[in-house]
């Protein structure tokens, strides 16, 4: 038995999905009752504890709202005691990586650290920004208002959520992944602005971007992630995704074409 924590989410909704038409059994985690879950909080022990009986392998994502990880140890702790055999957790691009005298992704570190000295098995799936991010400025889209773009002129290899998920799932239902990371990118280095271009071309209307600077109201360790990525820290693709999964990753434009309809629905 799979428990997929996160699964209302981006990934964690892709995960189920595939874990789904496949027939594989799990438990969906979320802080709200649904049909089929358990609702548990990370920082209710007694509800993680459980959230994991009977399960064998854990897909952990965690999302604080401070970038901490007292969520990801809560649960390898109530993991270890109920007798898991296996944390797949989602990390991110860059994580350890040193930047303006602070490590990128410290808390997914501490995290990974923490996992690795559980004595379970485990993988760390590490992406860049999610092809899907430009769903946040749907509205902004709609209205034909300049999108904000946080990253300059960086490049990175902006990953399809249907990949993450389907490399997730892979190291979920089996062993060749185990104590392995993977930097799970997409196939092409872009900027924001060749992002917006393939929107704009695939959307067939203006989508206008403006450069923003680094915000500063932020938790310090988002500020250095973001740095990070705008000195160009991410600008690299790997071949992780075709690795696991035995196909090409997926397009940026392939993504948008996919999800064509989502930018001109209805906002709620």
């Amino acid at each position: 038995m799979i428990l997929v924590t996160g699964s209302t989410g981006t990934i964690g909704s892709q995960v189920v999905r595939l874990l789904t038409e496949r027939g594989v059994p799990f438990r969906a985690m979320s802080r709200r009752e649904r049909p089929g879950g358990v609702r548990a909080d990370f920082d209710d022990p007694a509800s993680l504890a459980d959230a994991v009986a009977g399960i064998d392998t854990v897909f952990l994502l965690t999302v604080p709202p401070v970038p901490t990880a007292d969520h990801d140890i809560a649960l390898v702790t109530a993991a270890r005691a109920a007798g898991v055999r296996k944390i797949v957790k989602l990390s991110a691009i860059g994580s350890g990586e040193r930047f303006d005298g602070a490590t990128v992704g410290a808390w997914h570190v501490s995290a990974e650290e923490a996992i690795e000295g559980s004595g379970l098995r485990w993988t760390m799936l590490r992406p860049p920004s999610f092809a899907s991010n430009f769903l946040w400025h749907r509205a902004l889209i709609q209205a034909g208002e300049p999108v904000p773009n946080l990253v300059g002129d960086s490049r990175q290899a902006v990953v399809d959520p249907r990949d993450v998920a389907a490399v997730a799932v892979a190291a979920l239902t089996g062993d060749a992944h185990d104590g392995q990371r993977y930097d799970l990118t997409g196939p092409d280095l872009l900027t924001f602005a060749d992002q917006a271009a393939i929107l704009e071309r695939v959307l067939e209307r203006p989508v206008r971007i403006a450069a923003t600077p680094a915000p500063v109201q932020l938790p310090a360790g988002m500020i250095t992630d973001i740095g990070w990525a705008r000195a160009g820290g991410a600008a690299y693709v790997t071949d992780h995704v075709p690795r696991v999964l035995g196909r090409p990753a997926l397009t940026f434009e392939q993504w948008v074409r996919d999800h064509r309809k989502a930018f001109a629905a209805a906002l709620p």
